[in-house]
């Protein structure tokens, strides 16, 4: 049970990755409020996870403080802040053809929602319980530690995030504040919009052949994985992490895997 009366809020908790969070937490003894604007969905998960289920615009400053108000008038308190709701966004994006439409919506759902969870929740985070202190932890990406031409928008909002965490953790103890910020940046994650991307049949064992080369374990990563690396940056094991980043990303960033001629080895 680590995370046992905890209150927890989680962005996009209704699908995907931040649904596998939702029931974690739960699992583990913490009192989930599912955000999303995908009703349905979302008390679907909040009645699985027996948490409650708010409507959230990540993206709209009103929709935070009338959120964070209501987790105040009925829970007093908010122990764990995981602002996971984000977008890939559509359509062109590289630095040459992307519109400014889409470049202000990308971040305005995939950074401003951060920020603006951030500002509203640290004054309620404050009156954490937890022993180990509250938690914020920020759904970055693995594209936010590199350049990615072809999805500049995307990659640009997600280092954002990266960066606004170590500046939130930094804020909060430099205030003496019991609050913790950490970020989480997860690549090839089998989610449903990558089985959308990788087609059907044929095409998608083709594509899944084609990705899956790239990653050193050679397999996509699951939504459960990524929420134990939330769980553990939520709950009082993580105490002495802040400002830190955690890659889930099968070893990519890692590097390069070499694979020499045996037989030039022999002959050396």
């Amino acid at each position: 049970m680590r995370a046992q009366n905890k209150i927890a809020l989680v962005t996009g908790g209704a699908l995907g990755i931040g649904r596998s969070i939702v029931l974690k937490l739960a699992a583990e003894g913490a009192h989930v409020v599912v955000a999303d604007l995908n009703e349905i969905a979302g008390n679907q998960t909040a009645a699985e996870a027996h948490g409650t289920f708010i409507m959230l615009d990540v993206g709209k400053e009103e929709s935070w403080q009338k959120a964070i108000e209501q987790i105040e008038r009925e829970h007093g308190r908010l122990d764990i802040l995981i602002n996971n709701a984000g977008i890939m966004g559509k359509g062109i994006q590289d630095p040459e053809h992307a519109t400014y439409a889409d470049w202000k919506f990308i971040h305005s759902i995939n950074l401003d929602s951060v920020f603006l969870g951030c500002k509203y929740a640290i004054p309620l985070l404050r009156k954490t319980a937890s022993p180990g202190g509250a938690s914020i932890v920020n759904m970055s990406s693995r594209s936010g530690l590199v350049g990615v031409p072809g999805a500049a928008a995307y990659a640009s909002s997600k280092a954002g995030v990266r960066n606004h965490s170590k500046s939130v953790a930094l804020y909060c103890a430099q205030q003496g504040y019991p609050i913790r910020c950490n970020s989480l940046h997860p690549a090839d994650i089998m989610t449903d919009m990558w089985k959308t991307l990788l087609g059907e049949g044929d095409e998608y064992a083709k594509n899944l052949a084609r990705v899956t080369s790239g990653i050193p374990m050679g397999r996509f990563g699951t939504p459960d994985e990524v929420a134990n690396a939330a769980l553990f940056l939520a709950s009082d094991e993580s105490s002495y992490m802040t400002g830190a980043e955690l890659i889930i990303d099968g070893g990519v960033l890692a590097g390069s895997i070499t694979s020499p001629d045996t037989d030039a080895r022999k002959n050396s």
